[in-house]
């Protein structure tokens, strides 16, 4: 069983930055450790000539609509609903939206209308239009169609009403040549989308940029194939591999990537032939080979989130009873879903995500720049497991993303890899210490882009861990439904 490690010289706690271990869940072992060799990263560590706070700083009294039982504004569910300076906006799109308006010399304020902006002057069209301020020299982006969403799904199915249905391939059909290549080798060797440029490595971890956003990106397949029997890889045609990971007991985890790496279809097959789609994307609506990536969220109209917070987010600590979370992970998404979006998307594009509901793991504490998980932080996860388990007994193709985040203390580079290998260790335990498939389970850290608590000094609320079920942005429902 893995040991909280020891924090290293200067990654002291804030003082008063204690757990808070509101409650206890002890059932199940501890998590084995991540993968071997992920010391803590130095992300986190106080900047030069700067001390820590003397105290942690008080949490903001709610993200939360005036009244936390009452919708938020159409358009809005943004910060300053309860007067707080440092309360951030709830939607990860609205942060974004907000750190490149002070880019590009104008932002759209939280009401989705845009800022003066620097040689131009941009209106928000009462908060539907959402476009971003002015650019330099008065050009103004074009605006995002306004689509009526109606009020949000009711299940799963209705989420999905906007996709056509097509024939999916099963995905071992196709015939392959196989190849000679380790799961290491796989990852090292991968390409990348033309504009995407590599700014710094920390370990395993690598840091890329695809115009004016960056990422971390990491290597899936220790957890993917740990006690595989057996790990294989095929060339398909158009640039495509196949990796298949055999385990003892015959069920075959099947994923297919693009040229450049991105997962754009997982199966699990199970040993009678049946086949559980996790994800899938048409490619011909992923990227065209001649473009640089972008974003696909640039093609929704901005987020008009008409339910009250507590709908949206579910806050660990406000957890009344382990069923809590289920009822609150099964909740379908917020709006409905206009496409099929590979993992990788979800991952890069705030907005898409957005449309996603979200848990924030506030009561898992991670120590001052560690992406350690200690015993008893590992027991704080046996609610939202034994939610994940209830919902993959009802659909086996359910996959959930698991969001690292730090504060804002370091560096932000090392902050996106520190957050990524937090996300990595809570996808760790649960697979390790309750049971849960890994390939049901994918993560991404986002360092310090999207803070709860608004605010540059160290702050334990920023140190979280999320978790959204993804699977109606990532697969077809009905599909799955029908191997029932």
């Amino acid at each position: 069983m893995p040991q909280a490690e020891p924090l290293q010289t200067g990654e002291q706690p804030v003082q008063g930055e204690q757990p808070q271990d509101k409650k206890k869940r002890g059932k199940k072992p501890a998590v084995e450790q991540p993968a071997s060799g992920e010391q803590p990263e130095t992300g986190e560590q106080t900047k030069t000539g700067q001390q820590p706070a003397t105290g942690e700083q008080q949490p903001v009294t709610g993200e939360q609509p005036a009244n936390n039982n009452q919708p938020a504004a159409a358009g809005t569910a943004a910060q300053g609903e309860t007067g707080n300076p440092n309360e951030a906006p709830i939607l990860d799109s609205q942060k974004d939206r907000k750190r490149r308006g002070g880019q590009n010399g104008g932002a759209q304020n939280d009401n989705g209308q845009a800022g003066n902006a620097q040689g131009g002057n941009a209106q928000g069209g009462n908060g539907e239009t959402g476009n971003q301020a002015g650019q330099q020299g008065g050009q103004q982006p074009p605006k995002p169609v306004v689509v009526d969403q109606g009020p949000p799904p009711t299940d799963d199915k209705s989420a999905q009403q906007a996709i056509k249905p097509e024939k999916i391939v099963p995905v071992d059909e196709e015939k392959g040549k196989r190849i000679e290549r380790t799961p290491e080798e796989f990852a090292r060797d991968r390409r990348r989308p033309r504009g995407a440029d590599v700014l710094k490595k920390f370990g395993d971890r690598v840091i890329i940029q695809f115009n004016d956003q960056t990422f971390v990106e990491s290597n899936e397949a220790p957890r993917i194939t740990r006690g595989a029997k057996d790990v294989y890889y095929e060339d398909l045609s158009g640039g495509r591999t196949r990796e298949t990971v055999e385990r003892g007991n015959g069920v075959r985890v099947v994923t297919i990537r693009n040229r450049y790496g991105d997962v754009i279809q997982r199966s699990r097959v199970m040993p009678d032939g049946r086949e559980y789609i996790l994800s899938y994307v048409d490619e011909r609506q992923y990227r065209d080979d001649d473009q640089d990536w972008r974003d696909p969220g640039d093609d929704l109209p901005p987020m008009r989130l008409t339910i009250p917070r507590r709908d949206y987010i579910l806050d660990s600590e406000d957890v009344q009873s382990d069923d809590d979370y289920y009822t609150f992970l099964e909740q379908p998404p917020v709006e409905k879903v206009q496409r099929l979006y590979s993992i990788d998307e979800v991952k890069r594009s705030a907005r898409v995500r957005d449309i996603a509901r979200r848990i924030d793991l506030d009561t898992l504490n991670f120590d001052f720049g560690s992406a350690t998980i200690s015993d008893t932080e590992v027991q704080k996860l046996d609610g939202v497991a034994n939610a994940i388990e209830k919902l993959l007994q009802k659909n086996p193709a359910e996959t959930f993303l698991i969001e690292g985040h730090t504060d804002a203390v370091g560096t932000p580079d090392a902050n996106l890899a520190l957050s990524d290998r937090r996300a990595e260790a809570v996808a760790e335990a649960l697979t390790n210490a309750f049971g849960i498939p890994a390939e049901n389970l994918t993560t991404q850290g986002y360092g310090e882009e999207y803070l709860k608590v608004d605010t540059s000094a160290p702050n334990r609320e920023n140190r979280r861990v999320a978790i959204r079920r993804i699977t109606s942005l990532v697969a077809p429902v009905a599909s799955n439904s029908e191997q029932q």
